[in-house]
């Protein structure tokens, strides 16, 4: 292969004095998304990626086989309104979701697609990102985005005609809403134009939404997150405020007065509640780690001292409570597996329902008035499918046929324990095929998150069942930061403790040697998001570490990340770089600052998108600009940049957009992991 040899960035003699400290800002050009001059340089950085990874002679055979797995039937988001299921569904040749609806009653009902948002664009990049129904399934609210930038547009659809009302309201990224029993009106959350300051509105149908009334607008600070949810009778709203990621405020409003109680505030606990009946039913972490469920009164003012304890702190990491009936499902996880079980409404429990593979309940909606459900389970290697549970087991609802042109490998997936610092105890997924057991000469990626309480649970991933099913291995790691085993585990990885995520991934490479599952010039990490910001802060920490790094989306200038796009929502995660004490958490492991001239650095391959309005693409250039002047070895290790159009951080991203990503991924891991002069 001809040596690749991608544009030189300009360097600048910046240096900010920040709380004592000097930061270099060489890259800080690169920050402008609408220079001319930035525009062209990533121009040239796509045009040497393309032409590395386009010369692969085994892309094509890799985009054929993840398409094949892409078009695999998926079901998500799953929505129980009167009796009618909603879902998010895609299957064939799809580009994207689409709403669908079926009626309860006939099991295995055809699906009637209600949107299909491909339509909305002409590349196909229209999506849907959330949606709402009415109490009686009637009508549905639902928010549209393009390009992947998830600044949703809300409309309203009308369920039997298929008709459009005439509201539509702008700036309700991942919205909330709450229909009113007789579905005239809703209850909903809206930004304001600076992306913070997210409230609490009612619209009443078919008036201009900029007369709707402000309901909540109590905001803790402006980076404050609230979600309503109103009872089924109308007579209580449920606002729950995230405040950063680990402390929610709960609310509630007596619409028939117009007060409001506060239930739990200005404690640094979670608390996820449902309405049952005169009760509310709540996961909460309130002296309880790892969860536990509570009862709490409506008609009684009473405080935390006063909700009865109806399923304890136990072993397992207790997620989501839904009343059904006279039941009460519970869904749990055992190290970030996930558990189903049937309680009493006292909370005894009746019996576990057993998930059909070591996988992830990925959906539940239950109808109140009776023992109904509807779940949809996945794992790695097994797309999330739709069962129905009727007060004794699943069954499966729809049996959607396969669309892969040959019988899928038998995987195995089995978990394992290594030791990372501290002598704390880390959980490793593993999957590979079931007749080729990994040693030093498996090709491996390892690949981890830790961070915002976010498990990495046994998920669908077409790239897992790719790799693993063409004889290589995958890893999980179940990092510290995370909530594979609690709230305690997520402080464990947050704020000051950042360091100890690093640490566990680190560790999670050297077990995977140590033991013969794979060898170091066969080890692959790959990462997205904050799980960029963990592999960029490994290729920066441990040069040696592997071999190969795909960095998706991430953050990596943690200095001066919290003044770009949604980013100050993070700051309670991180810390704030304004902060003397904080900066120096930040600037201690920030990727960016700690790349040294002069070393042998790993392959990487960082992937961004001009479109992303989560994480700003000025990351991945910054990095990649940094790295190909100070690496030492980039003819046999190079340093790539792909910065895509039209997408965003990955909502809503295209069916081939998807494959044609995994596929460059794919093809870099095995070209950098084979034996061939310059891999």
């Amino acid at each position: 292969m001809a040596v690749i040899d991608p544009p030189d960035a300009r360097r600048e003699a910046i240096v900010d004095h920040l709380h004592g400290h000097a930061v270099a800002d060489p890259y800080r050009w690169l920050e402008d998304d609408d220079s001319s001059e930035v525009a062209a340089w990533v121009a040239a950085q796509n045009a040497t990626t393309r032409r590395a990874l386009d010369a692969r002679g085994d892309r094509d055979e890799w985009l054929d086989r993840l398409g094949g797995l892409l078009r695999q039937p998926i079901s998500i988001g799953v929505r129980l309104a009167g009796d009618r299921v909603f879902s998010l569904e895609r299957g064939g040749g799809q580009k994207q979701f689409t709403l669908c609806v079926r009626p309860v009653g006939e099991h295995n009902a055809v699906a009637r697609t209600l949107i299909d948002p491909v339509g909305l664009t002409a590349d196909g990049t229209g999506a849907i990102d959330w949606y709402h129904p009415s109490v009686d399934g009637r009508l549905v609210a639902y928010g549209t985005s393009e390009g992947g930038d998830e600044r949703s547009t809300l409309r309203v659809l009308d369920v039997d005609t298929g008709a459009h009302l005439a509201d539509e309201i702008p700036d309700t990224r991942a919205a909330s809403v709450a229909w009113a029993p007789d579905g005239s009106t809703f209850f909903y959350s809206r930004h304001q134009s600076d992306a913070y300051h997210r409230m609490i509105y009612r619209h009443e149908l078919g008036q201009p939404w900029s007369d709707d009334e402000l309901v909540w607008g109590d905001l803790p600070n402006p980076e404050a997150w609230p979600e309503v949810l109103a009872s089924a009778d109308g007579r209580f709203l449920l606002v729950t405020v995230e405040v950063g990621w680990a402390r929610t405020d709960v609310h509630l409003y007596e619409t028939a007065t117009g007060s409001w109680r506060t239930l739990v505030a200005g404690v640094e606990v979670t608390t996820r509640g449902r309405f049952d009946g005169d009760r509310l039913v709540a996961v909460t972490t309130l002296d309880a780690p790892r969860g536990r469920v509570v009862a709490i009164p409506l008609d009684e003012p009473v405080g935390p001292d006063g909700w009865t304890v109806l399923v304890p702190e136990g072993r397992a990491v207790l997620q989501q409570v839904e009343p059904a009936g006279d039941s009460l499902l519970v869904v749990s996880s055992v190290h970030a597996s996930s558990r189903l079980a049937v309680h009493d409404r006292d909370g005894a429990v009746r019996s576990e329902l057993g998930l059909p593979e070591l996988g992830s309940v990925v959906g539940l909606d239950t109808a109140t008035e009776e023992e109904l459900a509807f779940v949809q389970i996945e794992g790695f290697t097994r797309p999330a499918s739709l069962y129905v549970w009727r007060g004794d087991r699943l069954h499966p609802w729809a049996d959607a046929p396969t669309t892969s042109a040959s019988p899928a490998p038998a995987y195995a997936v089995s978990r394992e324990t290594y030791v990372s610092t501290h002598g704390t105890e880390v959980g490793l997924f593993l999957v590979h095929r079931a007749d080729t057991p990994p040693d030093p000469t498996t090709a491996c990626i390892l690949t981890g998150y830790g961070g915002f309480g976010l498990a990495e649970a046994p998920t669908w991933s077409p790239l897992i069942a790719a790799w693993a099913g063409s004889g290589g291995l995958v890893a999980i790691a179940g990092l510290r930061g995370g909530l594979e085993e609690g709230e305690a585990w997520h402080e464990a990885g947050r704020r000051e403790h950042k360091q100890n995520v690093f640490d566990d991934f680190h560790a999670a490479a050297d077990h995977l040697v140590a033991t013969g599952l794979t060898s170091r010039s066969r080890l692959a990490i790959r990462g997205g998001s904050n799980g960029g910001l963990l592999v960029g802060a490994a290729l920066t920490q441990r040069p040696d570490l592997c071999r190969a790094v795909h960095c998706a989306v991430p953050l990596l200038d943690m200095v001066r990340y919290p003044q770009f796009l949604i980013a100050r929502l993070w700051t309670d995660e991180y810390g704030d770089p304004e902060v003397a004490e904080e900066l120096a958490w930040l600037l201690a492991y920030s990727p960016y600052h700690h790349v040294v001239e002069g070393t042998c650095y790993p392959a990487v391959l960082l992937t961004t998108a001009e479109g992303d309005s989560r994480v700003a693409p000025l990351h991945a250039r910054k990095m990649a600009a940094a790295l190909q002047h100070a690496t030492s070895c980039s003819e046999r290790h190079p340093i790539l940049l792909s910065q895509e159009e039209r997408a965003g951080h990955g909502q809503g991203k295209p069916l081939h957009k998807q494959a044609e990503e995994l596929a460059d991924v794919l093809s870099f891991f095995t070209w950098q992991l084979s034996d061939e002069p310059g891999g």
